[in-house]
């Protein structure tokens, strides 16, 4: 997977844009700034977006190419982000470290899904929040008509509601509904997408 990542990156045009995901951003704009974790965090939209509205934005992903153009864009955007080249399971952070997480995107294999969900939930504090979205099941019918809806071709990697719900028990959970959406974030996000969104509160 870092190959296939390194390579989507490595053009000049930003794979996903340089706007962070607009549910991503409305939420996060309701929270006061603190700490916060962006797993799989891919060219750094998400916490490029964050830092400029004060939140000491930690992220991290597989892809080197990821990194540098994280960084580029935060240097553009005059801030400041913390970026880690490391895999989900291998990424290591205190207990109970970040006022919020956000998972936008970040989709694993069915045998590391629930572990890297758990780890991350690990990481935020009592109190603190987590933001989701990501492609459902359902998305696989765009994806037949539209090659450019995005989301993993193997539909193992796509959600159920019953999935997120189990994986994040640990959360009171604010919103978790699965809807239709329109996506327009780059080149690789485009029209329509079935996908679900959760706004938890770490018990």
């Amino acid at each position: 997977m870092k190959d296939f990542w390194d390579t989507r990156y490595s053009d000049d045009i930003f794979a996903y844009g340089v706007q962070p995901n607009l549910f991503f951003a409305a939420e996060l704009s309701k929270l006061s700034p603190g700490k916060l974790l962006l797993p799989a965090e891919g060219e750094g939209r998400n916490a490029v977006f964050a830092a400029q509205q004060g939140w000491q934005a930690h992220a991290f992903d597989l892809s080197e190419k990821g990194k540098t153009k994280a960084l580029q864009l935060a240097k553009q955007r005059n801030v400041c982000i913390h970026y880690q080249v490391v895999s989900a399971e291998t990424a290591e952070y205190p207990e109970f470290f970040f006022d919020a997480a956000a998972l936008i995107y970040a989709h694993f294999p069915l045998s590391l899904r629930k572990k890297i969900h758990r780890k991350t939930a690990s990481f935020i504090r009592p109190g603190g929040i987590l933001i989701f979205e990501g492609f459902s099941k359902s998305h696989q019918e765009n994806q037949k008509s539209n090659p450019l809806a995005g989301g993993p071709k193997n539909p193992d990697m796509l959600f159920s509601l019953m999935e997120i719900q189990q994986d994040f028990e640990d959360f009171d959970l604010q919103l978790c509904d699965e809807r239709e959406i329109l996506l327009n974030e780059g080149l690789y996000h485009k029209g329509k997408a079935n996908v679900i969104r959760l706004i938890g509160i770490r018990k």
